[in-house]
């Protein structure tokens, strides 16, 4: 328990504090060995329990008489330290003894002062330049101890760790001399919160399934998956021998080591032999993107045992979706390990390469389908008020948050105000409050939504959105990041960046008028209702001939208009004729990038194009979701031609085979193949709305999402045309079924169904015929 009080400030934790921020004296700045702080104490052993409230500047790891204080990972955590900085709470009554103690703080760089951002122009320092700990130690009768100035510190044997570079340990230096005093640095204890969500936590190691001998004498292990995370091995040998691990995520031709789409992040490990027996060692302050682990042996030594440690914040699963289709199956299990590896902390871009930044596009578009795999509430919250602290003055929103390039900007102008990556602030909060029922997250972040669909408008002070074309300028957007064009002698069209910014201006300015409806916030509902149907009209006017057709003749421009209900009623019907035609004319094949992708499948379900649907999903040549799963992918590519068919890496200088964003077509996999989808107007799956729109050849499907209320389980297959669809429902969730053209002569629970039906908490059985092709 807490003995001191603690206040709430809207959903966030403070304490009072005893202790100061303390800086090892022993530390000689970023890039140099680690240093730790510690204090002997007494304590009559009888007194219990007792508890540690702590925190740094950097990363730290506690260890009491010797004994590690719990297991979290990467603590204190990371977020925008100028903003919050997030404590840990841990009983240590087990730990103590009576008597004499020692209480004994490692700290790191961690994300704190590692250079972060890539390239030459990689930023150190970026919070601060001073690592630090503060910690108090309470028990019934009060505070037992505090860091203060009477604390020693001296240096770890870790010679040098970086969050990009990885961690030098020489095991011979394990002495923990106190060499040095502390000093009390200038804090503002206001800034610390209590960890915001779950900790980052080791999932179960995986063992090698391969591992072979290369041309230097460099054994190289093959762990079957690609992860985030980091090697744990043991190894015997003499004092002084040195065992160097480098990672990869693939292989080239002729299974050739290649981890050139790291580009300057080092991501490896060196650990020197103490000499005295079986030594285990991982690092303590970094982590990695890897499948495969090369390990360079100096000297006398032997490895006895290695294995990959998966690390994440949502390392257990809270949903499920599997099919007939093992590629499809195999999809969703890549989705699910990319999303693990990824959410460390912040939803990052990719976890191998010298950036893992939490870009607000990639987390836009896949957060719907986090909320689908894993309970990832506290998570995006935590994420969102990052994304406030960096949102600039004008109301743009940072591409990635926490921003580096806000405390310094002079290398990396701009780094914020793109529309679809901007838009996270009004469409993850939606997502949270649909999954989970979360209105606080709305009134919350309300504000900052109001402040980005009116720094858009200002981009052309009007409807319509012209972008600058240069990046770091006023507006820039990323566009549809990475669509496809096909044969560069012939490309197919894409989207421009003025269709684009327009559809993510009307997206989210509609959006925020329901959030506004949803919080009574009338009057800005209406300000937004009018400025939306304004939107609206000027793009039919600029991007939507008189003949239906959309300006850009791309399945991006089609996807988004129509889920979004932008095509007037007078051109549904020709527009979707073209949209149908963009498809068969790339044989079928994906032409959308991180902002249609989403969009794309979704879009052809509403129009009940499903066959469409079905050929674009399944088809396995590039660019194509099975695609990298049939070239033995096990976690999604930020490319869709991230790999030739003959193995080659494509463009390692941007290459990353672990990104989530293209796993979003799992949203679609749940809510449209499955059938179940949180329903806006009773959120938190009170209310599921039932619709299946079943592939064929998937079948037989099923699916399951855990929810607050229990577990919902679906399981349809398919016996000719027809289809046998088994939901059920835990107690305190409805559904609500309503026959659709593409349920045929349908019957629910044995008797016929012809208007919207209520299904009960329980099992329920829908049987219908699909339409004739």
């Amino acid at each position: 328990m807490n003995f001191q009080p603690a206040a709430i400030s809207g959903n966030l934790v403070l304490r009072a504090w005893s202790g100061d921020m303390i800086a090892p004296l022993s530390d000689s700045g970023q890039g140099t060995a680690a240093s730790f702080v510690s204090k002997t104490f007494e304590h009559d052993g009888a007194k219990l329990p007792v508890e540690l409230f702590i925190s740094a500047l950097g990363l730290y790891r506690c260890f009491i008489n010797g004994v590690r204080v719990g297991d979290d990972l990467l603590t204190p955590g990371w977020t925008n330290y100028d903003d919050r900085l997030a404590y840990q709470r841990y009983d240590v009554s087990d730990l103590l003894k009576p008597g004499q103690n020692r209480i004994e703080i490692w700290l790191a760089d961690g994300w704190y002062r590692s250079p972060l951002m890539w390239g030459a122009q990689a930023i150190p320092n970026c919070w601060g330049n001073r690592i630090g700990a503060i910690a108090d130690l309470l028990g019934p009768d009060g505070n037992l101890l505090s860091t203060d100035t009477t604390w020693r510190s001296g240096l770890l044997p870790i010679l040098k760790s970086g969050i990009y570079f990885g961690e030098i340990y020489d095991a011979r230096q394990e002495n923990y001399a106190e060499t040095h005093g502390t000093e009390k640095l200038d804090f503002d204890r206001a800034l610390l919160v209590a960890h915001e969500t779950a900790a980052v936590r080791e999932l179960r190691p995986l063992t090698p399934v391969d591992s072979w001998t290369d041309d230097n004498g460099r054994t190289v292990y093959d762990f079957g998956q690609n992860v985030g995370g980091y090697a744990r091995y043991t190894v015997r040998g003499t004092a002084g021998a040195e065992i160097r691990v480098e990672h990869s995520e693939v292989l080239g031709p002729g299974r050739h080591f290649d981890n050139r789409n790291y580009r300057t992040a080092a991501a490896h490990t060196v650990y020197t032999l103490r000499g005295d027996g079986d030594e285990t060692y991982a690092p303590h302050f970094t982590f990695h993107g890897f499948r495969y682990a090369r390990v360079t042996i100096t000297g006398d030594a032997k490895i006895l045992s290695i294995a990959s440690v998966p690390i994440s914040s949502v390392p257990d699963p809270a949903g499920g979706f599997t099919s007939g289709n093992a590629l499809v199956n195999r999809l969703v299990e890549n989705t699910i390990w990319s999303q693990r590896a990824n959410f460390v902390e912040v939803p990052t871009d990719c976890p191998q390469r010298d950036e893992r930044l939490g870009w607000t596009g990639d987390a836009q578009v896949f957060a719907a389908t986090a909320c689908w795999l894993s309970d990832s509430q506290s998570f995006l919250r935590k994420y969102l008020r990052d994304v406030m602290a960096d949102q600039r003055e004008d109301g743009a929103v940072s591409h990635f948050s926490p921003d580096p390039t806000r405390l310094h900007p002079a290398n990396f102008p701009g780094y914020a105000g793109s529309t679809g990556w901007g838009d996270a602030i009004v469409v993850i909060p939606w997502v949270l409050y649909t999954h989970y029922g979360d209105r606080a997250v709305l009134a919350e972040c309300l504000d900052s939504m109001v402040r980005w669909v009116d720094f858009v408008w200002s981009i052309s002070d009007g409807p319509l959105v012209r972008p600058p074309s240069h990046w770091g300028a006023r507006g820039f957007t990323f566009g549809d990041w990475l669509q496809p064009v096909g044969d560069n002698r012939k490309p197919r069209p894409t989207i421009a960046d003025d269709c684009a910014a327009t559809l993510y201006h009307f997206i989210s300015t509609d959006l925020l008028a329901r959030i506004a409806a949803t919080l009574g916030e009338h009057a800005l509902e209406e300000r937004m209702k009018s400025r939306a149907d304004e939107i609206r009209r000027a793009f039919t006017n600029e991007f939507i001939t008189p003949s239906g057709r959309l300006a850009h003749n791309d399945q991006t421009s089609y996807a988004l208009a129509f889920l979004h209900e932008l095509i007037p009623a007078e051109h549904k019907q020709a527009a979707q004729q073209h949209f149908r035609q963009v498809i068969i004319d790339a044989d079928y094949k994906i032409g959308t990038g991180f902002i249609g992708t989403p969009a794309l499948l979704p879009a052809l379900t509403k129009l009940g194009m499903d066959d469409l649907a079905e050929k674009v999903f399944l088809q396995e040549d590039v660019p194509g979701w099975l695609y990298q799963v049939s070239k033995g992918a096990t976690t999604i590519w930020e490319r869709w031609d991230s790999m030739a068919p003959d193995g080659t890496i494509y463009e390692p200088d941007m290459n990353s085979y672990n990104h989530y964003a293209y796993g979003a077509v799992c949203q679609w996999l749940f809510e449209s193949v499955a059938g179940i989808s949180p329903s806006p107007r009773a959120p938190g799956f009170a209310e599921v709305i039932v619709d299946p729109a079943p592939i064929p050849s998937l079948s037989p499907v099923s699916a399951h999402h855990d929810v607050s209320q229990g577990r919902i389980e679906v399981g349809w297959q398919r016996n000719g045309n027809e289809v046998t669809y088994v939901l059920t429902l835990p107690e305190g969730c409805i559904g609500r079924f309503r026959p659709g053209k593409r349920h045929q002569n349908p019957s629910l629970n044995g008797a016929p169904v012809a208007e919207e039906a209520v299904l009960p908490a329980g099992t329920h059985r829908l049987v219908f015929s699909l339409p004739e092709s």
